[in-house]
């Protein structure tokens, strides 16, 4: 961190979008890539990914039988679900009622394809520097016809980790983190947010329910409202960190779905993975290369070090404080 920075700076992130911009695809009343109109849609809008990564009829690849060249064909959808009509808003902007309004948006879309597909991966990229192409206020959900090697890792360890101790692992480590707190950014009834233990990534956190929940479907209605306001106060204090809109990727892990939807997923616990690159400043990130690419990751902060930043910030948005001062 004292090391003089003489590398790549970024450029910030772009502050005076406009509000509606026809020739931005994702905004009401614009004409997508692939020629259809988008509707005045008013809060959420979920469409088929024009440039989908997955397809339902994926054709089975060739065989081959030597162990080192296998294959097997990848089959699935790719939606793109827009939270809001405004382009110049992000989600540490929007009302706590928008925010709800995305959430159950979330859970109906996992619900629909988790009914056939075994993995529902919804995720955020926020900026370009996390690879968005596009400033409008979206995310994307893939399903997909396999487990994934991040949820397959996860299904494993958590699934050991439950023989050994009788206790899903995130439950546990929910708990302890609640209990010791050095690591908490924030916290209400249901929900904590901790830098965890285990982060590489600079102001790497992760969302947390207290009770035991397997999927997204299973909050109940507080619980839901609960989550709008814990992630309005963790992205505000994002953005507030260097006063830029923080880009990060994120993403929600919960039980295996579709032929998993009745086998026992007991050792699953719900949570949501944020990872922001930005290290010293809004220019400035980190860089996973060279021995952290070929050996093992490192931590420039401490996650200590992080959550104490982040709970140290204010909850009012640094954008909000100067017109409501005037």
């Amino acid at each position: 961190m004292r090391r003089p920075w003489q590398g790549q700076v970024e450029k910030p992130p772009q502050e005076n979008v406009p509000r509606c911009d026809l020739s931005n695809p994702l905004c009401p009343g614009a004409v997508r890539a692939n020629g259809e109109v988008n509707p005045q849609y008013m809060n959420t809008f979920v469409f088929d990914n024009d440039f989908p990564a997955l397809q339902p009829d994926a054709p089975e690849p060739d065989a081959c039988n030597h162990p080192l060249f296998r294959a097997a064909s990848a089959r699935g959808v790719c939606k793109v679900m827009c939270f809001h009509p405004w382009s110049d808003l992000t989600l540490p902007l929007m009302s706590l009622a928008e925010i709800r309004a995305v959430i159950d948006k979330w859970v109906e879309l996992t619900v629909e394809l988790g009914a056939s597909y075994p993995w529902v991966q919804i995720f955020e990229n926020k900026g370009a520097m996390m690879g968005c192409s596009n400033p409008h206020p979206h995310c994307q959900v893939w399903a997909s016809n396999f487990l994934p090697n991040e949820a397959q890792l996860e299904d494993r360890t958590q699934r050991q980790h439950l023989q050994e101790r009788g206790v899903p692992l995130l439950l546990e480590y929910a708990r302890l983190e609640a209990q010791r707190k050095e690591r908490l950014v924030v916290e209400n009834a249901d929900w904590l947010v901790v830098v965890p233990y285990w982060a590489v990534w600079p102001f790497q956190t992760l969302l947390l329910p207290r009770r035991h929940v397997c999927r997204l479907q299973e909050l109940s209605d507080s619980e839901k409202d609960s989550l709008a306001s814990i992630m309005k106060r963790l992205l505000t204090k994002y953005d507030n960190l260097f006063e830029v809109s923080f880009p990060y990727s994120m993403g929600w892990h919960g039980a295996p779905t579709g032929p998993r939807l009745g086998a026992d997923c007991g050792h699953w616990q719900l949570h949501a993975h944020y990872y922001p690159p930005l290290l010293r400043s809004a220019a400035v990130r980190k860089f996973m290369v060279g021995y952290e690419m070929l050996a093992q990751a490192q931590r420039d902060l401490t996650p200590e070090q992080a959550a104490e930043r982040l709970r140290a910030l204010p909850e009012e948005h640094y954008r909000v404080r100067p017109r409501e001062a005037a």
